[in-house]
């Protein structure tokens, strides 16, 4: 083998695991949520639990193509979280920690939310890389006032979206399950008598 050809293997491999490596940025937040009906509001205050380091959690995932998507779920679903249970209790803030007993007491907070989410996607094309199927899983454990477990609530979003669709909005299929998502986590509130 020749040094010139030597040099090819390793220079090749090393370019093939820099692209495969890449993962395509998208964002993931919902392309609607839940109308907020201020007669209908359970008058209790809520609070959910999203620090600064929960928003900077990237996360990366299959694409099409054989390619990778990142993006922020916690930042990005910040807002279906948020607007359910704003579409359900008179008042909705945001704390660091659900034992942050200082500022949930200054709310005067009735249930604490700590979601927990995870994400899968997919695309069977090998052409393009935005996900067409994609899936969030949202687990939110409620406590009290004072920390003690009431409930805990598990929705989820699916979402799809074709090449045709996606052309313009490449995490179309992620904002169409963080919508069902949305509206999934307000139902279910709704419907857990734990939460009135």
């Amino acid at each position: 083998m020749s040094l010139q050809n030597f040099w090819r293997i390793p220079l090749a491999a090393a370019l093939l695991a820099l692209l495969t490596a890449c993962a395509h940025p998208i964002g993931i937040s919902p392309l609607e949520t839940p109308v907020r009906n201020e007669a209908g509001l359970n008058p209790k205050k809520v609070a959910y639990v999203m620090t600064e380091a929960d928003r900077a959690k990237e996360v990366i995932t299959p694409g099409g193509g054989g390619d990778k998507v990142s993006y922020f779920p916690y930042r990005d679903l910040e807002k279906s979280i948020r607007d359910a249970l704003r579409a359900v209790y008179s008042d909705v803030f945001v704390v660091k920690s659900a034992s942050d007993r200082e500022a949930i007491a200054s709310f005067g907070v009735s249930y604490v939310f700590s979601p927990a989410i995870t994400t899968t996607t997919s695309s069977p094309s090998p052409f393009t890389w935005p996900p067409t199927k994609f899936d969030i899983d949202l687990t939110c454990e409620v406590s009290d006032a004072e920390g003690k477990p009431v409930t805990s609530v598990k929705t989820q979003g699916k979402g799809t979206a074709e090449f045709a669709e996606f052309k313009s909005d490449f995490g179309l299929s992620g904002r169409r399950a963080a919508a069902q998502l949305s509206e999934q986590l307000k139902q279910q509130v709704l419907a857990d008598p734990k939460l009135r």
